[in-house]
């Protein structure tokens, strides 16, 4: 337990990291590191560095994996599972799709296209922005281990039961008719060569980077000003533990916004830190990496009103409750 300790805390949460920004800090920049600015410098160098390090290593890694599961392979998969089995899969799936919710949307629109359920389609359209495999390895390094392997179960279940009740209501015909004839022709998949797969990899890292790197500069800039410039009493106002609709409140918040799970994951450590509920903060990550709006928006091309309407409802009830059941047990995670 002592060498996973030392592991965990080295190679995950890379305390020494956060010591040798301390020093640069102090050394580089002249500031105090118990000081405000100094403790914000550090903050935002170390969170940074953190997480591109560990963002680039995953999806590197993530995306040696999907290699071996292209659009076409994917689908054939799928399409051999009915039922509930399908969802599980499909949801299963989607923690191998390092997508933001946008991203998810054209693979959601061949899923659909070429005759898989919606049950299955709209499992995958909510697993794969919600949970991926670097969020396993990110939110351990910023929580623990407990608090990640919670949070991926929850967003299958989310991803599962949800894609099940839209499945339920038989709304094939709020899918806009362009979709339905949006259909892929089976090409035969091609042998990639170990160096292939790598190459894959890193062109998924430079491109990922790219589009993410504006979201984690901005969410650890909020992070760092929350955790040392606005006073705990101050969110603990609005969103402490002991307000019951503070779930409600980040939940709502968290649609308007446009991010990942790699910009959230500084917020949500300094609102943490000052004392916010464990359920509310990842009710507020749900809802920004499930429900932005810009998703919402291209979404709505796609499906029409009240597909769109049960879509957006059963996924905000089932952040609302995962927040509630996560306040409750927060003894249990921390």
């Amino acid at each position: 337990m002592n060498l996973f300790n030392f592991l965990n805390d080295q190679l995950f949460k890379m305390l020494w990291l956060n010591d040798l920004m301390g020093r640069m800090v102090q050394n580089v920049f002249g500031l105090d590191i118990t000081s405000r600015v100094g403790a914000s410098l550090q903050f935002f160098l170390f969170d940074t560095v953190k997480i591109f390090i560990l963002l680039s290593v995953l999806i590197f890694l993530i995306s040696y994996i999907q290699s071996y599961f292209p659009p076409e392979r994917t689908k054939k998969i799928l399409s051999r599972f009915n039922g509930v089995t399908a969802s599980i899969l499909a949801a299963l799936l989607g923690t191998v799709t390092p997508f933001c919710s946008c991203s998810s949307i054209p693979l959601f629109i061949g899923f659909t296209g070429s005759g898989l359920p919606l049950a299955v389609t709209f499992s995958f359209l909510i697993s794969s922005p919600l949970v991926d495999l670097a969020s396993v390895i990110l939110l351990a390094s910023i929580f623990n281990w407990r608090i990640a392997f919670a949070y991926v179960v929850v967003g299958l279940i989310l991803a599962v039961v949800g894609g099940t009740i839209i499945g339920k209501a038989h709304l094939e015909d709020q899918v806009a008719s362009f979709v339905y004839g949006t259909r892929s022709v089976d090409l035969p998949e091609a042998e990639l060569t170990a160096k292939d797969r790598m190459a894959f990899g890193v062109e998924q890292v430079k491109d990922i980077v790219k589009k993410v790197w504006p979201y984690i500069l901005i969410g650890v800039g909020i992070g760092a000003a929350i955790h040392n410039w606005i006073p705990e009493s101050v969110i603990t106002a609005v969103l402490g533990q002991d307000k019951w609709y503070s779930v409600l409140v980040a939940a709502f918040v968290g649609v308007p916004m446009y991010a990942d799970i790699f910009g959230t994951l500084p917020i949500a450590e300094a609102l943490v830190a000052k004392g916010v509920g464990l359920g509310t903060v990842l009710a507020f990550m749900m809802s920004v990496t499930a429900l932005s709006l810009p998703s919402l928006i291209m979404l709505q091309k796609v499906v029409k009103p009240k597909l769109l309407a049960l879509f957006f409802t059963v996924v905000v009830v089932g952040i609302i409750l995962i927040g509630y059941l996560f306040n409750f047990f927060t003894p249990f995670f921390m």
